[in-house]
């Protein structure tokens, strides 16, 4: 599927229609979307989202929103709802510049990727003075979290303990996926799918789709 073409609607309905009759055991499925997506969003609701953010959605991402489902059935645990993140066991809402979204109409400032772990205390320091340990921590995880490192992205999908997707809505890196491995000092790097190419959302989304149907077995 070339980059800039949307989703097949067709593909996706009836491919989540027989991975939910099979119960197909596929991670996230059974603790997150059963397979199901939501109403999608109203074409004035993304509009109007664009004019706030002064952003365009990458457009496979704004079909799957405004014609397929507003987030539902998808890789991990499913794709977030527009304007929606997981916020512990729940989704909650995000706001921009809310200390974890960055500037959406800023260019997002990665094109390799990043993990400056400079700063980061060592475990031994936690053993000779716990306070100092717990203050470097505090400092390295303001800078390592900056949410100005997430400008113009906005997250679309975790797999649980805060490792997430982010989808890049401005900048030279436009449309393409990133993998957010922060929580677990991996830090940010682009996501690729399995034959090397960066990830876009609609190939990402049908990759997913085409794997989870042949781990199921169903043909």
């Amino acid at each position: 599927m070339p980059a800039n073409l949307p989703l097949d609607a067709t593909f996706v309905t009836d491919s989540l229609r027989r991975l939910s009759a099979a119960r197909a055991d596929i991670f996230g499925a059974a603790f997150g979307h059963h397979f199901e997506l939501n109403t999608p969003l109203a074409e004035a609701e993304a509009e109007e989202a664009e004019q706030r953010h002064n952003i365009k959605l990458p457009a496979g991402y704004r079909y799957f929103l405004t014609t397929i489902g507003n987030g539902g059935a998808g890789p991990y645990y499913g794709v977030f709802p527009w304007g929606k993140c997981d916020s512990g066991h729940e989704l909650g809402d995000w706001s921009e510049a809310d200390g974890f979204i960055g500037i959406l109409s800023e260019p997002f400032p990665l094109t390799e990727a990043w993990n400056d772990l400079q700063g980061d205390p060592p475990d031994e320091l936690r053993s000779t003075s716990e306070e100092e340990y717990w203050k470097q921590c505090d400092e390295f995880e303001r800078k390592y979290f900056d949410p100005s490192r997430m400008n113009g992205a906005v997250p679309i999908c975790h797999q649980g303990c805060a490792l997430r997707i982010w989808l890049v809505l401005t900048g030279e890196q436009e449309g393409r996926l990133w993998y957010d491995g922060r929580a677990d000092r991996t830090g940010l790097s682009p996501l690729l799918l399995s034959d090397g190419t960066p990830a876009t959302f609609s190939r990402w989304y049908t990759e997913w789709l085409e794997d989870a149907l042949r781990e199921a077995n169903i043909e």
